[in-house]
């Protein structure tokens, strides 16, 4: 057990207005003893690593900490088989890591961002899981791209590609999303969640600029760690509809609460299209120097 990442000051700005960006700490636990030191070493860059990309998109965590409970395993077909969130007092990940894995290799894997874009919203309810879930993945294709660990050519790629797995999965998973969401697990019906949920957030990024909102999408997300996220009831579902008015209050407008109750209804999967994918990744390109 350790603490790294600490305090890295830095400014992640959207639409001409500036947050501090703070890698905060984490607190990287093993389940069981790493094999070596190296071991261990490699981890903890990894981790420090992808909390301070993440921060430096997202803005600064609410909460201070992040404990990581790593499972080591030495063989896997990837560099990270498996993460999950675990909600509390203090969120936590658990992630199953290959040790054998390269750094740059466990730098280029999804699963850290995913996990780590989670923290930024509050627990949900299972009929809302297309938010969340909609919401990390859009958010880690965005945190990667920022950092230059995929171009904007790999954004849309792997965008679309889920778009279009959504749209097959909708076929066999019918009925309406918040119905096929709440039981996701028995179905197994990933596929049209997650991507929907995708869509959802893309659609409201737009639709953000569309309307003159002066924030980006990332920007009411780093504003609500400021001033809502702590309220949050810890460990405990909370309503989808709340979270979404308080963005929708941070952007001064009324975006986000009438396409979550449009979405929700849907029994069909979201058009979007390659150059709103495009559009999208605009707003995750690396900054200048």
């Amino acid at each position: 057990m350790g603490l790294i990442g600490r305090c890295i000051v830095g400014f992640t700005c959207f639409m001409g207005c500036c947050f501090p960006a703070c890698s905060n700490n984490i607190d990287a636990v093993w389940h069981s003893a790493p094999h070596t030191s190296l071991e261990s070493e490699k981890v903890n860059n990894w981790l420090h690593h992808g909390l301070e990309k993440t921060t430096l998109v997202l803005g600064k965590l609410e909460q201070p900490t992040v404990p990581v409970y790593i499972h080591a395993i030495e063989y896997a077909n990837e560099p990270v088989p498996w993460g999950e969130i675990s909600r509390g007092n203090i969120d936590s990940i658990t992630l199953h890591v290959n040790t054998k894995a390269s750094l740059w290799a466990l730098k280029e894997d999804w699963t850290l961002y995913h996990e780590l874009a989670h923290l930024y919203h509050p627990l949900l309810a299972y009929r809302d899981m297309w938010l969340a879930e909609g919401l990390a993945t859009y958010l880690q294709n965005g945190v990667m791209l920022r950092s230059g660990i995929i171009s904007s050519e790999e954004f849309v790629q792997r965008i679309s590609a889920g778009l279009a797995r959504g749209e097959r999965a909708t076929r066999t998973f019918t009925g309406t999303l918040s119905s096929v969401s709440e039981n996701m697990w028995r179905l197994k019906a990933y596929q049209r969640v997650y991507w929907s949920g995708v869509a959802f957030f893309i659609e409201a990024e737009l639709k953000l600029q569309e309307e003159g909102v002066k924030h980006s999408l990332v920007g009411l997300i780093a504003r609500y760690q400021m001033c809502c996220r702590k309220n949050a009831s810890a460990g405990k579902k909370g309503s989808a509809l709340h979270f979404l008015r308080q963005l929708d209050n941070l952007a001064g407008s009324k975006i986000l609460e009438p396409l979550y109750h449009a979405y929700g209804i849907r029994r069909n999967f979201p058009d979007i299209t390659k150059q709103q994918v495009h559009l999208a990744a605009l707003y995750y390109l690396p900054l200048k120097k």
